[in-house]
């Protein structure tokens, strides 16, 4: 079976629930969509990775189980190895190798496009103006967004082969293109 989004879209949120894991969801779709058209990939194939990629988290939500509790179900849905290998590559605990392109942009994304939502939820224009420096500033500060793995932001872009400000400069590109349905566009309060 070729997965289609709309596949992805089903399974996911047959299994999630929560408006915040829907989100993250679809930021980083939003971030592989955006990388496969970059390097000339399948971008449907990227995007539908970027859905399912915390699928289960909702019903595995602890390291011992997620991803590789839901790895099965995915199997069971008929989602082909490389889309499984790709969501459990994204785990850090399990020490998988990252070998493809698909699995290391996955690995990139996941964790930067969580902490480029939590530094557009402390703005007034959310997004808009964003910029790579603001995001930086950020990550230097253990407090803000406390969940978020910095080794694993650095490393996701040095994975890439990429300079920190250029992948944060991508990812908020390619969130910034689905401002409105990742809720991005601020409060449009002044502080």
């Amino acid at each position: 079976m070729e997965p289609t989004r709309a596949q992805a879209w089903e399974t996911l949120t047959e299994h999630t629930k929560s408006e915040a894991l829907l989100r993250h969801a679809l930021g980083v779709e939003a971030c592989m969509g955006w990388y496969a058209r970059s390097f000339g990939e399948d971008e449907e194939r990227w995007r539908v990775v970027g859905l399912l990629h915390d699928f289960d988290y909702e019903i595995h939500p602890t390291l011992d189980k997620h991803p590789q509790d839901g790895a099965p179900i995915l199997r069971e849905l008929g989602y082909p190895e490389e889309v499984v290998e790709a969501v459990l590559s994204h785990a850090e605990h399990l020490e998988m190798p990252r070998d493809t392109l698909l699995e290391k942009t996955l690995f990139a994304c996941d964790e930067l496009s969580g902490f480029v939502t939590a530094c557009c939820f402390v703005r007034p224009d959310g997004i808009a103006t964003l910029e790579p420096r603001s995001v930086k500033k950020k990550l230097k500060q253990p407090s803000f967004a406390a969940g978020v793995h910095r080794d694993e932001v650095y490393a996701g872009a040095e994975l890439l082969g990429l300079d920190l400000d250029q992948h944060i400069a991508n990812v908020i590109e390619a969130m910034r293109g689905s401002a409105a349905e990742l809720s991005l566009q601020g409060s449009g309060l002044e502080k």
